[in-house]
């Protein structure tokens, strides 16, 4: 029996090629495997027969939207994942739940290794590598283009010399990847870091400098995931396209930084993720009134260590689940109700209202009413600065006073 190779399948010119390249170089058999996790475009089945008329033994396709949204998505939420405070990890959160789709069509279809489209200077290729080591450990991996010199112009000649059902003329100046948690840009003359990004970089969004009216959103949270937009009941993945709809349109969630990649190297990128950043915002809002002060300021530093974590391609290890188990503990009082207004390319929070927050009206106030006990606080600034004064008490016996004495010398 031949043995088989399993490639993860976009229904592109690259990965179309790929399939017959990889028959050629190997003298294995090639199973295509297309992931849907919300990129929008061609359907799953036009994917599948294009799979098969570039020579595929069989097309394994998979509508991964709702499984994304709610097992990859929604985690990333809880962590609010901002890789370097702004990246929302829309394709690395997307690699790991293609990986476990191409390692069970590894076993379903009886392959031995796994193929992806990666270069070798991207962060994708570890994480699909890392991914499928340690969900299928006897699996091998390639690339095509990495290992077996498939390059775009090759490709192009490739499929033109085979007559290839796909379209071999059309040359965006840009790498895109996209799913329902965001969008990705890279290459062309955004490399050189001094271009600003064209209008034609941009899809899910609006030009935020021309704004329609502002619009207001109520999101509902249940343990630190959106339920309900506007009191209308919505599952994971309706919450993240009539967000990505309605914060696209106000021009939300534009990201433009130059990221330090896993390999190594600097790389400019551009992102898109509307519905994303609002609910990113939405969320720690929400987090900021149901935490207690400690678990807070610790949770800050999980939330960074998971989303390296996750970022660097290690979605399935050990930490990652331990981490996973500590955030979902803090989100069991994260829920409640978030009022956004999304306008001009900004979501900025207007209301909040939790039955499980902490904060206190009566301990807050100023006015009649006040609950907070001030003659407390004499004795907690004494304890709480007593071993600084400490300190300097003995600074000041072995150096003497500091000499302040220039500070004086204020004009009147």
């Amino acid at each position: 029996m031949t043995d088989r190779i399993v490639l993860a399948y976009s229904g592109g010119l690259d990965t179309s090629v790929a399939i017959g390249w990889i028959a050629e170089a190997t003298g294995q058999e090639v199973v295509a495997v297309a992931v849907d996790v919300g990129q929008g475009g061609e359907s799953l089945e036009t994917v599948r027969q294009r799979a098969l008329d570039c020579g595929a033994v069989e097309a394994y396709v998979a509508d991964a939207r709702d499984e994304f949204a709610d097992q990859y998505c929604m985690p990333t939420l809880k962590a609010n994942g901002l890789y370097m405070d702004s990246y929302p990890l829309v394709s690395a959160i997307s690699r790991p739940v293609i990986t476990k789709h191409l390692v069970a069509a590894a076993q379903q279809f009886g392959a031995s290794t796994v193929a992806h489209g990666c270069t070798g200077k991207g962060n994708d290729q570890v994480r699909f590598e890392v991914g499928i080591q340690t969900l299928g450990p006897e699996l091998k991996c390639i690339a095509p283009v990495r290992d077996l010199a498939l390059t775009r112009e090759l490709a192009i000649e490739y499929a033109e010399k085979h007559n290839l059902p796909i379209e071999t003329t059309k040359k965006n100046p840009f790498s895109i990847d996209q799913n329902v948690w965001g969008r990705a840009v890279e290459t062309g003359f955004l490399e050189d870091i001094w271009n600003g990004p064209t209008k034609d970089v941009y899809d899910y969004t609006e030009d935020p400098s021309f704004p329609p009216s502002p619009d207001v959103v109520t999101i509902t949270f249940d343990q630190g995931v959106p339920v309900a937009l506007d009191g209308q009941t919505v599952t994971a993945l309706e919450a993240i396209e009539q967000l990505n709809r309605r914060a696209g349109a106000q021009g939300v969630g534009r990201i433009d930084i130059v990221e330090d990649r896993l390999v190594g190297i600097k790389s400019r990128e551009i992102y898109e993720a509307p519905g994303a950043m609002a609910l990113i915002a939405a969320h720690r809002e929400l987090e900021n009134i149901t935490l207690e002060r400690e678990q807070a300021r610790f949770k800050k530093t999980v939330d960074q260590r998971w989303t390296e974590l996750v970022y660097d391609g290690q979605w399935f290890s050990p930490l990652k689940r331990n981490l996973d188990a500590f955030i979902d503990e803090t989100q069991k009082y994260v829920s409640g109700e978030i009022r956004l207004e999304l306008h001009g390319g900004r979501a900025t929070v207007q209301g909040r209202r939790s039955e499980t927050s902490l904060y206190d009206f009566n301990l807050a106030t100023y006015d009649a009413g006040d609950a907070f006990d001030q003659s407390s606080a004499r004795g907690f600034i004494d304890i709480f600065g007593l071993s600084s004064k400490v300190a300097s008490q003995r600074e000041q016996r072995i150096h003497g006073k500091p000499d302040f004495s220039g500070l004086g010398n204020l004009d009147r």
